[in-house]
């Protein structure tokens, strides 16, 4: 498999193991200098806001951490389409962008307009990452979800 073709499948693979929050798995795609941000631009104060950012350890604390936030348990659904993919002439390190919907498929009614069982675009933007190519394996290095959204809803701490 060329590299293109090996980073396009590991983008398909960690959209799988995120939807079936397969938390480890994840990670698993990632080297262990990976650094996860999900940012969004805002107009009225003209700057980047960060929703959260961290390190291999410290996705790895938050995943520990999952069963014992309060938390929405309606799960996700990510559709990913990968835009662009960029393979470095060396063929070491690579880059792609990828548009992202997200659906939140929500199981209970407690939101007055929504009904229970109801399928609902949760966000949407794109991700933008950064691989390292070992022995013809794409690893993540970076992950910058760039999110059009600027509101989040509770149980948004997730990785997205």
């Amino acid at each position: 498999m060329d590299a293109a073709s090996a980073v396009r499948e590991a983008i398909g693979r960690a959209t799988v193991y995120l939807d079936d929050q397969r938390w480890n798995d994840w990670l698993d795609l990632c080297a262990d200098d990976f650094h996860y941000a999900i940012k969004s631009f805002s107009p009225e104060i003209n700057y980047d806001m960060t929703y959260l950012q961290g390190s291999r350890r410290d996705m790895e604390s938050l995943i520990k951490l999952l069963p014992k936030h309060n938390t929405d348990h309606s799960p996700l659904s990510r559709h990913t389409n990968v835009c662009t993919i960029d393979v470095d002439a060396d063929g070491k390190n690579a880059s792609a962008v990828s548009s992202v919907a997200v659906y939140q498929h929500l199981l209970d009614g407690t939101n007055s307009h929504v009904d229970s069982g109801e399928s609902r675009l949760f966000l949407v933007g794109k991700y933008i990452d950064k691989f390292r190519i070992e022995e013809g394996r794409p690893i993540f290095v970076s992950r910058e979800v760039r999110l059009q959204n600027r509101r989040l809803d509770k149980g948004s701490h997730w990785p997205i």
